[in-house]
């Protein structure tokens, strides 16, 4: 059992290493992991939720305020967010095909849903009201998740044998840092994908 002045001491350290913490960027209670007993922990950050210099986004993840253009506060960065919670389940996160084509400027359609692949089960998160799914993909599907090699072949599975046509995956190539494009090309992929790719 911590005494008042451990408990305050624990307080007061939180308080002062989250004011420098940048505004709007999600980050997990374990962060203060050693600071305090996880209750004496768990206690400070929900006193600095209550004074609205913290605000809970999910379970276990909490970022500090930041104004937003159009509504009074902005939201946390969908990736960042999903990022903070598979990384606590200890699982990869990736980029999903439909976004991946968007990016490398191969479509303009947006999902009204944001979709993310992941090695985990598939399970929608909600953040505050806006729904967020995570949708299990394979192995293959997963490499290099969260690199823009692991873009590229989100990208590919996505456009499929018939749409990766060599206008596509020179598109893809092209938007490729080098060493990008020695990891997708060393990855492990379809014959029909490799075939397309060295088009």
């Amino acid at each position: 059992m911590l005494s008042t002045d451990q408990a305050q001491s624990v307080s007061a350290r939180i308080a002062q290493r989250v004011k420098r913490l940048p505004k709007g960027q999600p980050f997990s209670i374990r962060r203060f992991t050693g600071l305090g007993t996880k209750n004496a922990v768990s206690k400070a950050i929900a006193r600095l939720v209550n004074r609205g210099e913290l605000e809970r986004v999910y379970r276990g993840i909490y970022m500090r305020p930041k104004p937003g253009r159009y509504v009074a506060r902005a939201r946390p960065n969908p990736w960042k967010l999903l990022s903070l919670i598979t990384r606590q389940k200890r699982l990869s996160l990736q980029i999903h095909g439909a976004n991946a084509v968007r990016r490398f400027g191969l479509s303009t359609q947006m999902p009204l849903i944001p979709i993310y692949y992941t090695n985990g089960a598939s399970r929608s998160v909600f953040i505050g009201k806006a729904e967020v799914r995570l949708i299990h993909a394979a192995p293959m599907v997963m490499q290099h998740a969260g690199t823009e090699a692991g873009m590229a072949i989100s990208a590919l599975f996505y456009l499929g044998k018939e749409g990766a046509t060599p206008e596509c995956t020179a598109a893809i190539k092209k938007a490729l840092r080098p060493d990008d494009l020695i990891k997708l090309m060393t990855s492990k992929i379809p014959k029909w994908m490799r075939i397309a790719l060295d088009c």
